[in-house]
């Protein structure tokens, strides 16, 4: 029985393999541009000229909202013989503004996550503390604002 276990070793070998993959929506958030967003002062022109074009243009009655987004997903896929384990970490950047009847900013609301997706396997902990500061660090912007990469204001 060993023996045919080692004959059919080599012709089990092309059937494992491995797999990663990386996707992203739009360019991140620029936490500074977010951080320079002032309600009650803004205009949504000035929001417009300073990020850019919103994802999407939402009518609150005579009120207005933006939203802004970008995201990144990570895959990972492990294939032994018959056994196959994938895992995905998709994150987003979202900004949410808000703007009166004469369109000047009254609030906003922000997450900065796109920078966290990581590749995993299905068994790991992709939501560690150590690694979130880790992505927090490295992404500009974000240093001096709320750690936790979410805000609001």
């Amino acid at each position: 029985m060993k023996k045919l276990l080692l004959l059919l070793l080599p012709l089990l070998i092309p059937l494992s393999g491995c797999f990663v993959s990386r996707s992203s929506t739009n360019e991140p958030l620029n936490a500074t541009l977010v951080q320079r967003l002032e309600p009650g002062t803004t205009t949504a022109r000035e929001v417009v000229e300073l990020l850019g074009g919103p994802n999407e243009v939402v009518q609150l009655g005579r009120r207005s909202a933006y939203r802004y987004g970008a995201s990144t997903s990570k895959r990972t896929l492990l294939t032994v013989v018959v056994l196959s384990l994938m895992n995905e970490d998709s994150r987003s950047d979202r900004l949410w503004v808000f703007f009166d009847e004469e369109d000047i900013l009254t609030h906003y609301g922000v997450t900065f996550a796109s920078h966290r997706s990581q590749y995993s396997m299905t068994w790991e902990d992709i939501h560690e503390e150590s690694d979130k500061r880790a992505a927090d660090a490295e992404r500009p912007g974000l240093r001096g604002t709320d750690r936790a990469g979410d805000g609001d204001r």
